[in-house]
């Protein structure tokens, strides 16, 4: 069974990662001090931040509101089961809710829709069986940083709306464009000139309460067993109605300025919110087209989030990105099953687990737990919640992923880090979180060749004597090198061609050989090649 197979181990030395403290080894596994310490209040603090998000991105994809809390429910109880990786967190995505539009138009209904992603689901387990995970392993690290980054900033462009009080944008966007021609900074702006006073002091309440409880869990050790994440929203609900009895005008009554959960009266209620696939959209063409592109974009989304995650734990545990594959195809298939939108591997939900201090698995399930539990238990107490209040929880685990730090380490990087980097970030906060990866990733992929142009080969020379050396393998991306250094041997020369360090050469350098031999007796140039044809594959 997959959820018996060993999930991934930390290394031998732990290496920090900016104020997340890794505990002692022993504490790592699954053990019920572990969940008390760590799992469990880390879970809680997720649970507060997935709510309305898998409410927001279900609002954008035209989907029915308990679709995104189906989604968030599997992410966290099945894929969080059978994932590999210790600290992601799997759900709704608001990458993928352009998808869901345009796969309902396409399939006809939202049950097309679902027949599409039980087709998405069923193709990411067959990637994961044909291990294309590991595409995973070339991701630039300075590509990931980005992403890390970017959705630090976008984070806190994206909750300074809802901090005062403008909600017309919802949970989980990261698009600088919206609807109606406004853009991310439009939008501060008005919510700047119209800010709510009650959402202001209870959003500087909240922050206030995250940033004294940091300093008092460091001090007394009762502290750490709850989450001031809890405390803050707790806080502000109580003090948000207490403004209904000494101050009305400072109230938040109005629903778009609170959290809007479904509210199940009775057993019954809840499978009424299911709905299940038509079988007949199979027969459309246009269902197959959708349910491969939403695999590839959700599978692409989840490299990525386990990469950045990966990059985040305390620990440096990798994460098996083929079993990661394997366990959201099976996640997407029973989102398509039940009626919930396609789940992946999120970075903010994931970073919220990090800096919470989740240390397995088992902060992932606790969340999923809680969502189901959230439904018929405590439906109307959390439609209580004001979004300023998350706002504020959302913007300290923004700020923490794009601290100023972070900046001066990639610039001391040098270039070849750097622009990949601060390229990644600003395609992401002025276009949206894929295209931004996929601009992020076409850069970091020129300088990685750019880097491996410049030094696979040198030329050293002694008079008329000159020496060319492959000092790793040789492809494509170092014809032009080659063949410039070639242009500028001078007549009556004699070269050696030296393939001693490369295990590969492939046929365009050898083409380039072929062609300059043939050339070379017009210049008197006699070329000697050394090791040549025994390291060429």
């Amino acid at each position: 069974m997959l959820s018996l197979l060993p999930r991934s181990t930390p290394q031998e030395k732990s290496l920090p990662f900016d104020e997340v403290r890794a505990p002692p080894l022993g504490e790592l596994d699954a053990t019920s001090g572990n969940l008390l310490h760590y799992d469990i209040p880390a879970g809680i603090v997720v649970f507060l931040v997935a709510l309305p998000l898998c409410l927001g991105v279900a609002l954008a994809s035209g989907a029915p509101p308990f679709a995104g809390i189906i989604s968030g429910i599997i992410g966290g109880i099945i894929v969080g089961m059978l994932s590999g990786s210790q600290i992601s967190v799997s759900g709704p995505g608001a990458g993928l809710a352009i998808f869901v539009v345009s796969a309902i138009q396409v399939t006809g209904s939202y049950r097309g829709f679902l027949a599409s992603l039980v087709l998405a689901g069923l193709i990411q387990m067959l990637f994961g069986a044909l291990r294309f995970g590991a595409l995973a392993n070339y991701l630039p690290n300075s590509v990931i940083r980005g992403v890390l980054a970017a959705i630090g900033i976008v984070v806190i462009l994206k909750q300074i709306p809802h901090a005062f009080g403008r909600d017309i944008d919802y949970e989980g966007d990261f698009s600088f464009l919206e609807p109606g021609g406004n853009t991310t900074f439009s939008d501060i702006a008005q919510s700047v000139m119209s800010a709510s006073s009650g959402a202001t002091i209870l959003f500087f309440i909240s922050l206030a309460v995250l940033l004294g409880w940091d300093q008092l869990a460091k001090r007394a050790r009762f502290f750490q067993f709850v989450p001031g994440a809890l405390v803050a929203v707790a806080l502000t609900i109580g003090i948000n109605q207490l403004f209904g009895g000494i101050a009305p005008g400072l109230q938040i009554i109005s629903k778009e300025h609170l959290v809007t959960l479904p509210v199940i009266a009775r057993f019954s209620d809840f499978f009424a919110q299911f709905a299940v696939p038509d079988y007949m959209a199979f027969a459309n063409p246009g269902t197959w087209v959708m349910g491969l592109t939403l695999a590839i974009v959700a599978s692409i989304e989840t490299l990525f989030s386990l990469e950045a995650s990966d990059r985040l734990d305390p620990y440096r545990r990798i994460s098996p990105p083929n079993r990661e594959l394997l366990a959201q195809g099976i996640g997407n298939v029973a989102c398509g099953l039940l009626g919930g939108l396609p789940v992946a591997s999120v970075v903010l939900r994931s970073s919220a687990n990090v800096y919470a201090g989740a240390r397995t698995w088992m902060s992932t399930f606790t969340h999923g737990i809680l969502l189901l539990a959230a439904v018929f238990l405590m439906p109307n107490v959390l439609a209580m919640t004001p979004l300023a209040a998350l706002a504020a929880i959302l913007i300290a685990i923004g700020y923490r992923l794009t601290r100023p730090r972070l900046y001066r380490e990639m610039f001391r990087g040098g270039w070849d880090q750097f622009i990949p980097f601060i390229v990644t970030v600003l395609a992401i906060v002025f276009t949206d979180l894929l295209k931004g990866v996929l601009v992020g990733f076409a850069f970091g992929a020129f300088f990685v060749f750019r880097k491996n142009h410049h030094e696979a080969i040198t030329m050293v020379n002694d008079g008329s004597n000159y020496l060319l050396r492959f000092t790793k393998d040789a492809s494509f991306v170092n014809k032009n090198e080659f063949r410039s250094k070639l242009r500028r041997l001078p007549p009556n020369s004699h070269v050696v061609i030296d393939g001693t360090r490369a295990l590969f050469i492939d046929h365009d350098i050898m083409d380039v050989v072929e062609d300059f031999q043939k050339l070379a007796p017009y210049k008197n140039i006699h070329v000697e090649l050394r090791h040549w044809k025994t390291y060429t594959l």
